[in-house]
Parts: structure tokens; sequence; C-alpha cells
């Protein structure tokens, strides 16, 4: 009696709201609307843990057998007009100007040692180069060099 009596308001209720009748799928259709639901989810779970992965294009960007140290002293023991084209000042002067930082406290980082700090610094006053171009000179990231 009270299925009926539910059964009926349904009806009145659909008919008050004019609600078009549920759309009943066949079971075969329904699975495999669930499966093709399935199949994507799990497609687009590859493609997030693929992009996610630490070998998805990730390669070496500084890869040039000259790091930026090298290449500060290969301008110091190199040609005397090397390292003036490059950094504005001789080798002597370069040298003197370490030797007062290194009084007034300026000490190696992690990674860069203070010859090749000043060498970026200089190098980027005297060809006015943007910070990317330095980086890719002294092999090192823009964040690095902009420090």
């Amino acid at each position: 009696m009270i299925c009926d009596t539910l059964a009926t308001a349904r009806i009145h209720l659909r008919r008050l709201t004019k609600m078009p009748r549920p759309c009943t799928i066949p079971a075969a259709q329904r699975r495999a609307l669930l499966a093709t639901i399935l199949h994507m989810v799990q497609c687009a779970a590859l493609a997030m843990s693929l992009y996610a992965s630490q070998w998805y294009w990730k390669q070496p960007y500084h890869t040039s057998a000259l790091t930026g140290a090298d290449w500060v002293e290969e301008l110091v023991y190199g040609h005397p007009e090397r390292i003036r084209n490059c950094l504005g000042m001789r080798v002597h002067v370069f040298m003197a100007l370490l030797a007062e930082l290194h009084l007034c406290g300026l000490k190696d980082s992690r990674h860069v040692t203070v010859k090749e700090k000043v060498a970026i610094f200089l190098y980027t006053c005297v060809t006015g180069l943007s910070i990317r171009h330095v980086g890719e000179r002294f092999q090192h990231s823009n964040e690095t060099v902009s420090k």
C-alpha cells in the first residue's frame, strides 16, 4: 500500500513539474559506457603520470665542455688582451680587484667562486648581454647569474 502511494506520488509529481520519464539504458549499453569512461580515466591517469615523471623531456641544458670557471681561468692565463676585451680590465687589475673583494668579505658560494662572480658582473657590464646569454656563456642558470 505504501509502495502504491509512493508510485502514485511520483506520477503526480512528474505531471506537476512536467519532467520527462527517466531514460532507461539497456544493460549492454551501460556496460559499454562504463568501460569507455574507465578507459578515459586510465588514459588521463597515464598522461598525468608521464607528465609528472622525471624522464618527461628532462634534458640537461648547460652541457658545454667549457664551464664558466674554466672560461675565466682561460682568460686569466691566456692572452692578456683577451681578458681586457671580455672583462674590460687587464689581468693584474682583475686579480687586485679579487684580492680587495676577498678582504671586504666576499666569499665563494656553493657553486660559484668569487672569481667567477666578478667575471659574470664585468662580462655583463662590458657586453651588455641579457641574463640568458650570460648564463649560456658561464653555463649557469638565469637565476644563478642574476644573483
